[in-house]
């Protein structure tokens, strides 16, 4: 393959990973406004109460549920067949789902929608980041893998704007026409410049792969990080965009999507450099920095009213308005997120990727780093819904960053005995 064909194969992978980026964060970004649009109530099904938080957590929930069935059968047919196929296949769903989004009337028709969300986000993320991985050489897949998460970054940066800006001039419906013409885009790109993928992978790799000495080790990590990261992204806008009697500050959707972009930007920016340094110096050392940074910073959040009472940053701005006090330190705390998990992200990645290549199966390798997110990302929502509703929404944040603080400890535990001192640099 010459460079310019590989480079154009890249490049059509991060214009899928832009449009992939594209569609979740305008669901993320506009989750507040759906929360107080379809205004979610208690409600009794066979006798059995079902509290608003359950309702709330199931925005998320349903949305993970789906991507939980869809990992297995689409990392094996991205192995078994042709994944080029398969993604094409996904993205042509896509366009059909996000057509659906203004369509959506009641919390059931949401919920509902947000799952087959779920498997076009899943199938599309599987078969990209597979591909950016077997594609690369060996001693450039963090690098080419940040550059991959780079572009879903700036997507998240353009859809968490433009979403929030015109859902308040124009409604839901503009929003997805978008999304929908982006998604039929990527498609034609695609089939145009993809290769097809030569690969073919007998059997079931699931099962050696699910006992790899490495795989084990980083999901040990990554089972506990997957509550912290889905409790405090997903409840940072909450946090920002809900009325104040919920808990929130209750500003507006272009506010809302500012503390979205501000993870996604430095998120973005640093997966430009820490992919490429994860190559040259190993990937554990980037994990447990990462991941520790990250639990610390969202034990942080519930401290912005002070922080910014302090600092005096109750001010009004243009466009924005009248800003509380703790909303300019949640915007920065959220820019510190996207800081410490630009470190982590693509060298847990590319760790997936060199076993899953190694063992020839990387979509099934991806398909397990999916699944070890599942209980995380499916329990997650529902607790900080509970938490949010039942308590306040501080412990949602104080409970999210201890199981990344738990989730790295017991990640250096198990390197200490495995490698001894030198754990952290060992791989």
């Amino acid at each position: 393959m010459s460079n310019a064909d590989s480079r154009s194969q890249f490049w059509a992978l991060y214009l899928t990973r832009f449009a992939e980026g594209f569609g979740f964060i305008t669901l993320l970004t506009l989750l507040p406004t759906y929360i107080n649009t379809l205004d979610p109530q208690a409600t009794t099904v066979l006798g059995v109460t079902v509290s608003a938080g359950f309702i709330i957590g199931m925005y998320t929930t349903g949305f993970t549920l789906a991507q939980t069935v869809a990992v297995i059968p689409l990392a094996w047919a991205g192995d078994r067949f042709d994944k080029r196929l398969v993604l094409l296949v996904v993205l042509g769903v896509g366009a059909g789902v996000y057509a659906l989004f203004p369509l959506v009337d009641s919390s059931g028709s949401f919920i509902l929608v947000r799952a087959l969300q779920g498997l076009v986000v899943t199938g599309a993320g599987l078969m990209t980041l597979s591909l950016v991985g077997q594609i690369a050489d060996v001693g450039t897949r963090a690098d080419k893998i940040g550059k991959a998460n780079a572009a879903s970054f700036a997507a998240s940066i353009v859809g968490s704007l433009g979403a929030g800006v015109i859902y308040d001039a124009v409604g839901f419906g503009p929003v997805f026409t978008i999304i929908t013409v982006l998604m039929i885009l990527a498609w034609v790109v695609t089939w145009g410049f993809l290769d097809s993928d030569p690969t073919r992978v007998e059997g079931f790799p699931f099962s050696d792969l699910a006992v790899n000495r490495k795989i084990l080790t980083i999901s040990t990590f990554r089972v506990q990080y997957a509550f912290a990261v889905t409790m405090v992204r997903t409840w940072i806008p909450i946090y920002a965009g809900t009325s104040m009697m919920a808990g929130g500050l209750a500003v507006g959707a272009t506010a809302v999507a500012i503390t979205v972009t501000a993870e996604k930007a430095t998120n973005m920016v640093g997966q430009l450099f820490t992919g490429r340094l994860s190559d040259t110096y190993g990937r554990s050392v980037f994990v447990f920095a990462g991941g520790g940074a990250y639990g610390l910073i969202a034990l942080a959040i519930p401290f912005a009213p002070t922080i910014g009472g302090a600092v005096g940053a109750d001010v009004t701005v243009p466009v924005l308005g009248a800003l509380p006090a703790a909303y300019l330190p949640l915007v920065a705390l959220s820019g510190l997120l996207g800081v410490a998990d630009s470190f982590r992200e693509p060298a847990s990645m590319a760790l997936f990727a060199d076993e899953g290549t190694d063992d020839g199966g990387v979509a099934s390798s991806f398909g397990i780093r999916e699944l070890v997110w599942r209980p995380g990302s499916v329990a997650g929502p529902l607790i900080a819904g509970w938490l949010m509703v039942e308590v306040s929404m501080a412990s949602v944040f104080y409970v999210g960053g201890a199981f990344a603080i738990t989730g790295v400890l017991a990640f250096l535990a198990i390197l200490a005995r495995d490698h001894g001192r030198a754990a952290l640099t060992t791989w």
